[in-house]
This record gives C-alpha cells, structure tokens and sequence, in this order.
C-alpha cells in the first residue's frame, strides 16, 4: 500500500471516537472527515478528534469524493439504509455490529455493495486481533478435533438487575424502537464467537430472556443446535459484572479465550488450549501480540480495498448472514418460548 485509506465517519458516535483514536499513527487508514446531523456538531467532533474536515449532513460526506471508505457506527436500526447509500455512492463500508436488524436487510446490503463493486463486512475488532486469529487457526489444523460443544458469553452493566437505567434513560441501547437491547449489543459479540468455532450456521434455537423497564432484552441465554451434532449455548447480560469468555471443546483438547476487543496496554492476549482428551492433560497458555482492536480491523480492510478480499480477516458474509439469523430466532423463541428453526 502506497496511500493510506481515506474513512469517512458516519456519525459523531462514542464508538467513532475510539475508532478514530484507533487509527492515529496507522499508516494504512487515516480518518479524514466525519458527518453528523448539524455544522455544529460535525465540527465540534471534528476539532476534538483532529479530524481534518467536518461535514454538516450525512449526505455531503457520501458526496464527498476525496473519501474512500465509511465508518458507520450509527445506531443499529440505520445500518440497512445508510450503508446501501454509501455503496451506491462508490464507498467501501466497515459497518459496526450488528450489520443489519434482520437477514433480508443484510442481504440486501451485500448485494448492493456487489452490485457497486465496493466491499461491505462487518465491524468487529475482536475478529481482526491475533488471539482470535490464532484461535481460528487452531480449529482449522484440527488441534481440538471435532468440535463437539461451545459456550459464549458477554455482559457488562448498563441497568440494575431490575432492570433499571444506571446512566442516561434516553440511551439508544436501552430504546426498542432503534434495536436496543442485550442481544444485539452484546449478544452479537458471543453469537459471532459461536459461528465461527462451529464452522456452520445453526438449525434451531432455544432462549430465554428478562427484560428492562424500557422494554428491551435485558439477560438473555440460549442454547443452540448445529449440524453434525454440535450445541452451544450463549448469554449475555447488559446488568452484570463486565465480563467475555468462551470455551470451545473438542473430542480431542478444549480451547478458551476472552476474543478481547482491544489488548491491555502493558499485557499481551492469551488463549488457553488442552491437546488432549483427559483431564489430567495440562493446559498450555499461548501468548499473542495484541493492540487496539479498530485499527487492527482497520488496517485489514484497507488491505482489503488496496489488495483483495483475500486480506480481510474479520466476518465472512456468511457469517455475519447466519449471526444476524440466530440473533432474531433467539429474540423470537426468547418471547414466545420453544424451539425456533432458523429461517433460510
């Protein structure tokens, strides 16, 4: 890569400052504009984060031709449509978790980005750091054998245990109406950790969830089948202790990993892996290099955009189509109750 790639953000989110903290020093993705819904805004955000140019509505930043690419860390009921405006602009979009509320929007978005020649995934820093690189290595040259169970969770405290606001009631995360809630927040998180250790997409899902005050999901578990055999059950929780864990277990050695985010900044990241099947065999602590997670994403789509897709290393479309469909089956048997087979 001789150029850095231009980003665009759309919208002046928290998320999208930690995304453009992420990239300063990168020498593979720069953040050169942001939009948000008002001049006072954009340029606010804009002289806090260095951000070179501010735009006064999210249209002008698409219109932009100086922008290659889009961050777009809006909330999760825009996605579908600001990302098929962005590609149908000529911009690459690295869009935040979850891509889509349903799979008919994420599908219409891949095919969108398809059809404009320009690369949409999906944005999850977890994916691109080296622990869960490794992680996908391991499963890959079979060091556990056959996958046999999987056990994903992720919370952390945004309500009371009853379900009660702790910070602002006005949170997006805590609003029905813009695809608020546990599951979609952190949920998406331990689902996507599932898709990828069970290689597939599930067949059906059983879930049970307790809710906030506002309405949204507020804890939810789930236990969910694959082919082949293989069952995983999930959690997460917006009103808990902060915590991210999983355990993949094989028929031959388990692996475990906190599929962290971000790196701490005076440790390295770690998974833990047993080769073999007894329990007196030892785990062994590997070790890995890790770093801030949005510019380790980052980097990878600009690789992507500069030299082929074969240089993304986060969410494969197919994965983030089977998340998204789990997601909603585990929201469906979470308020009905009972088996819910994935729609194709």
């Amino acid at each position: 890569m001789t150029t850095p790639l231009r980003f665009g953000i759309l919208g002046a989110a928290n998320i999208a400052r930690s995304f453009t903290r992420g990239l300063v020093g990168s020498t593979l993705a720069t953040v050169d504009a942001v939009a948000s819904r008002g001049a006072e805004k954009a340029d606010a955000f804009a002289a806090e984060c260095g951000i070179p140019r501010a735009h006064a509505s999210y249209a002008a930043l698409l219109a932009d031709p100086a922008i290659e690419a889009i961050y777009l860390p809006l909330p999760n009921d825009m996605h579908h449509d600001w990302a098929i405006r962005a590609v149908e602009a000529g911009k690459h979009v690295l869009c935040e978790k979850p891509l889509a509320m349903n799979a008919t929007e994420a599908r219409a978005m891949f095919a969108a980005a398809k059809a404009h020649g320009v690369h949409l995934v999906e944005a999850y820093p977890y994916m691109s750091q080296p622990q869960t690189l490794k992680l996908r290595a391991l499963l890959a040259e079979g060091a556990i054998g056959r996958v046999q169970t999987i056990a994903a969770a992720l919370g952390f405290a945004l309500t009371t245990p009853d379900g009660a606001p702790l910070g602002d009631p006005a949170n997006i995360r805590l609003d029905p109406a813009r695809g608020g809630g546990g599951l979609l927040d952190a949920g998406t998180y331990a689902m996507s950790l599932i898709r990828i250790a069970a290689g597939t997409r599930p067949t059906r899902v059983w879930a049970t969830a307790r809710y906030t005050q506002s309405g949204v999901d507020q804890t939810v578990a789930a236990t969910i089948e694959f082919p082949g055999g293989i069952l995983a059950q999930l959690s997460c929780s917006v009103a808990t202790a902060g915590h991210r864990h999983a355990t993949v277990a094989g028929e031959r050695g388990v692996i475990e990993t906190g599929y962290s985010n971000h790196a701490p900044a005076d440790a390295p990241l770690s998974l833990r892996l047993r080769r073999g099947a007894a329990a007196t065999v030892p785990f062994e602590t590997i070790t890995v290099e890790g770093g801030d997670g949005f510019r380790a994403e980052a980097e990878s789509f600009a690789r992507m955009v500069r030299g082929g897709a074969q240089h993304w290393n986060g969410a494969s479309e197919a994965e983030s189509i089977d998340t998204v469909l789990a997601l909603h089956a585990i929201a469906e048997s979470a308020k009905r109750g009972g088996w819910v087979t994935l729609d194709r």
